[in-house]
């Protein structure tokens, strides 16, 4: 274990830097807070550079074991509970943050006989919504997550933190629109997309075995441009006033339908 005394240690300003979205694309790494889902990025083999510990943490004794597994699999920085503050992101922390290397996968791996039901997330903006529909895709038995151009950065910590490790199991990739809609229609995957403006209701339709599932923007649905090359468009009815759900609801709606 390592003992982090100032702010002008270099793994101490790599840490705090993480809390914003350039510097963990410049870095290819992402912070994941909590302790269990450090234990889940244990377990699912997430590629885990170091975890940060404040002191409150390791003086728990209730938690000598999970110290010790992760000195079994990783370097562990030790921090003052005052330290730590700078490198947190929610204001009750457990004290333990792990420091994730990123996914590499690419639209290129793409495998169709792995990925048969896939997401496909066009300009999500809310890292609370991203992380329950990472966290219900896996739930859901869904394959693979894509993520377009204009959606909220998938290693933000609050996806982190809402994702509840899904994200450490889940394939998800970011690319443009149109290099998700040409692999996925050469590999014959039928495109629904959720949209109002349809009378074909999500549980009276057929859904091919490879199905990729689009769901828009949180106040603006899809976009012309999946409106355009769906095979399927569906709607989940409304019987009461409000005009439509919480796009992590109708994800989840759709996600069991399609599986069903």
């Amino acid at each position: 274990m390592i003992f982090i005394k100032s702010k002008d240690n270099e793994k101490f300003k790599l840490a705090k830097s993480l809390l914003k979205s350039k510097y963990r694309n410049r870095e290819k790494k992402y912070l994941a807070e909590g302790l269990r889902t450090v234990e889940l990025a244990l377990e699912y083999g997430a590629e885990i550079d170091s975890v940060f510990l404040s002191e409150k943490f390791i003086n728990n004794d209730e938690n000598i074991n999970v110290i010790e597994k992760l000195e079994k699999r990783t370097k562990i920085f030790a921090l003052s509970d005052e330290l730590f503050k700078n490198i947190s992101d929610t204001e009750n922390s457990q004290g333990i943050i792990a420091m994730i290397k990123m996914s590499n996968l690419e639209m290129e791996d793409y495998n169709a006989d792995k990925h048969k039901k896939i997401i496909i997330l066009d300009r999500l903006r809310d890292p609370g919504n991203l992380g329950t529909i990472i966290r219900t895709a896996d739930a859901a038995g869904f394959d693979m997550i894509i993520m377009t151009k204009g959606c909220v950065d998938v290693y933000n910590p609050k996806v982190v933190r809402s994702a509840m490790g899904s994200m450490f199991y889940m394939d998800i990739v970011s690319t443009s629109q149109e290099k998700a809609l040409e692999t996925l229609k050469n590999n014959n995957v039928e495109i629904v997309s959720s949209y109002l403006k349809t009378e074909n209701l999500f549980n009276k339709v057929n859904y091919s075995d490879k199905c990729a599932l689009v769901l828009g923007n949180e106040a603006n649905g899809i976009c012309d441009f999946w409106i355009d090359n769906s095979d399927l468009l569906v709607k989940i009815p409304m019987y009461g006033k409000a005009e439509s759900l919480n796009v992590g609801i109708s994800a989840a709606l759709l996600m069991y339908q399609i599986n069903l």
